[in-house]
């Protein structure tokens, strides 16, 4: 015990008491006895509610994901919402993913908000975190809960919080709410749960949401062209299986191919290093299914459905996987040629971005006369714009981690809605005799080639989060002066809400909430973000280039001057 910093023992005490049960206690005296690195790990920090609400490694500890830190989670929102909504009767819903313990930890969840006199509907089995974003609105909920660490590894766990109109928390809620969490003591859980306030939902909601997402996702394509699109389909071991399949059936499309080794639901994602669409390495039993059924276009969704990865054939007719930022504006420009089309717009619609996401979003937007919204990463700052223009329509909004959103009757990323969209784009290319790829090139010769790149370093445990607290430090300390020789023009502070325009000297102030993020631009039209991760232990760095594109035959050498010049401002940054 020596050994131990004596504010850690503090914390590490604390669950050494009667609060806690035996086998808890046992396992905390043997990291005590045998592994002082592990117990450092797992109490030298209160879990944090980050850019997906709360993710972590599952485990004893108030650093781990278990049943007394999403015990005291549910404890402080229960309180909350009390306080909120004194003379209401206060409904909740609650979904769950594929991951090791979900079922369980969703379960005690419910438990604990039926013990506080809370009326609880509970999925009966694992569902896509975009239909319990619609359940909570559908049922009238005043918040909704998803048990799910997206596309982290198995060992990790999360908890994700959403508020009456649908998204997930942000301010002044999420401030609220922790404050109350941390004001608990873990003796305070009521953890007895009250049966009688859980109620089990599942295909009534499930049809309603299908429906729902075929009537936002679906746009006068052809039968004959939804026939003759051949689309190979993985869930990734995930909760889309439940969804997507059936959705595709009922819009009409037949010819749908399902990787049958990955169909499976399994916490361990055995097929894959990674459940996530935005690794290449993920979809490749995909493309591999693909290429024997010659299908025409391949989507991969992540474990909670809220991500999607889309391969398109190129101009050799080879399979290539299109990055988040063009997946991006193939749907958001399609969207907005629909709304012109149908003689919709009239000055009161916008589309949603983040300020990592490719430049592009607004060039689009501007050429149809709509406005683009860009917020902080993370489609709850989406959300927040279409609650706070209740006069304005949304029509659609993505950032480039593969996530995107159609319409509002969803208020996350929704991979259901926009796996249909994304074939509904491709039928209807098909029958005009071209690609998904050809209308991207298309876009870039009306609209500028925007080319992006995203590096993300990984720095695991207490070092990797100071080192990369340090690397955001000394970037402000020492901002980048020149970026591959281009001047640096301009440099947002999103910490700091300032931007500083380098040619005139001027300071002006950022009107968006405060967050670790650092974006510089250059002469050259170049911009650079770099932002640590609010879900993983990560800091990434977003690289966007651009330049013209005249037609079709200079698409190839430009875009590998493109590539050269961003591989340049890596090697420039050392990266």
């Amino acid at each position: 015990m020596k050994h131990i910093e004596p504010q850690l023992l503090e914390r590490v005490n604390t669950w050494l008491t009667p609060t806690f049960d035996q086998e808890t206690q046992n396992y905390i005296k043997d990291l005590i006895a045998n592994n002082p690195t592990e117990l450092k790990e797992s109490f030298y920090k209160d879990l944090e509610f980050g850019t997906g609400g709360m993710r972590g490694i599952m485990g004893i500890g108030t650093n781990r994901i278990n049943k007394f830190t999403l015990g005291k989670n549910t404890q402080g929102l229960s309180n909350y919402l009390h306080q909120q909504f004194p003379s209401e009767t206060l409904k909740v819903a609650i979904a769950y993913d594929c991951r090791h313990n979900s079922q369980t930890l969703a379960k005690l969840v419910a438990d604990v908000f039926s013990a506080n006199g809370i009326h609880v509907y509970l999925f009966e089995d694992l569902r896509p975190t975009p239909e319990l974003s619609f359940a909570l609105k559908h049922l009238n909920c005043h918040c909704g809960i998803v048990l799910t660490a997206s596309h982290n590894p198995p060992e990790y766990n999360g908890y994700k919080v959403y508020w009456q109109d649908g998204g997930q928390l942000v301010p002044p809620q999420d401030a609220e709410i922790i404050a109350e969490i941390n004001s608990l003591d873990y003796s305070e859980i009521k953890f007895e749960a009250n049966e009688a306030n859980i109620n089990y939902i599942g295909s009534a909601v499930d049809d309603v949401f299908i429906n729902n997402s075929i009537e936002n996702g679906s746009f006068n394509t052809s039968d004959e062209a939804k026939q003759n699109l051949n689309i190979v389909f993985t869930s990734l071991h995930g909760t889309s299986i439940t969804a997507i399949p059936e959705t595709l059936k009922r819009a009409g499309y037949t010819n749908v191919n399902i990787v049958e080794e990955q169909r499976e639901p399994n916490g361990d994602f055995p097929t894959v290093k990674s459940p996530n669409p935005e690794e290449p390495e993920a979809l490749k039993m995909a493309m591999e299914l693909a290429e024997k059924v010659n299908g025409d276009i391949v989507i991969g969704t992540d474990p909670d459905c809220d991500r999607l990865g889309v391969v398109v054939r190129n101009l050799e007719n080879e399979l290539v996987i299109l990055n988040g930022n063009q997946t991006m504006i193939l749907m958001t420009n399609f969207l907005l040629k629909q709304w012109e089309t149908s003689n919709k717009l009239n000055g009161n619609q916008f589309v949603g971005s983040t300020i990592v996401s490719t430049p592009m979003m607004s060039v689009l937007a501007n050429a149809y006369n709509v406005e683009c919204k860009i917020g902080l990463t993370g489609f709850k700052w989406i959300a927040k714009m279409i609650k706070d223009f209740p006069a304005l329509d949304f029509i659609g909004g993505g950032e480039e981690s593969f996530g995107f959103m159609v319409g509002d009757f969803v208020r996350d990323k929704d991979a259901v809605t926009s796996t249909l969209l994304a074939c509904e784009i491709a039928a209807q290319a098909k029958a005009k005799g071209i690609s998904m790829y050809e209308e991207l090139i298309e876009l870039y010769i009306t609209h500028g080639f925007f080319k992006e790149r995203l590096v993300s370093l990984t720095k695991k445990g207490i070092e990797g989060a100071q080192e990369i607290k340090q690397m955001m430090i000394d970037a402000r300390k020492n901002p980048l002066e020149k970026v591959n020789g281009s001047k640096v023009i301009r440099i947002e502070d999103y910490q700091l809400s300032t931007v500083k325009d380098l040619l005139t000297n001027e300071e002006s102030t950022i009107d968006i909430p405060k967050s670790n993020v650092l974006i510089y631009y250059t002469e050259d039209g170049s911009k650079i973000a770099l932002r640590p991760s609010g879900t993983e232990p990560k800091i990434k760095f977003y690289i966007s280039v651009n330049t013209s594109l005249d037609n079709v035959a200079a698409f190839k050498a430009t875009e590998q001057k493109l590539e050269a010049r961003i591989d340049d401002i890596l090697k420039d940054m050392n990266l």
